[in-house]
């Protein structure tokens, strides 16, 4: 599936994933391919995005994910104290 993490910023990573585990208000929220469409709060915490063997973590402050269609975004405040480095990633 795809995995876009966007910010007000501008920053924004994307990518190809089999698994994504969010940070959502009520507890952490794992994603498989064919999920039914969400939309959920999130609250600060990690963002876990799995393919094969491999995971990159990012740390992400306050936001909302989105999925939909085998596509997952996840948008993140990262206005006034919050911080987000997306750049390390790469795209």
């Amino acid at each position: 599936m795809k995995v876009a993490i966007v910010a007000r910023s501008g920053e924004e990573w994307h990518g190809e994933s089999d698994s994504v585990v969010i940070p959502a208000y009520d507890g952490e929220l794992g994603i498989l391919d064919g999920r039914e469409p969400l939309l959920a709060v999130l609250r600060p915490g990690t963002v876990r995005v799995g393919s094969g063997a491999e995971e990159k973590t990012f740390d992400i402050p306050q936001g909302f994910v989105v999925v939909d269609s085998n596509v997952v975004t996840i948008v993140v405040d990262d206005s006034a104290d919050a911080y987000l480095n997306l750049e390390e990633f790469g795209n």
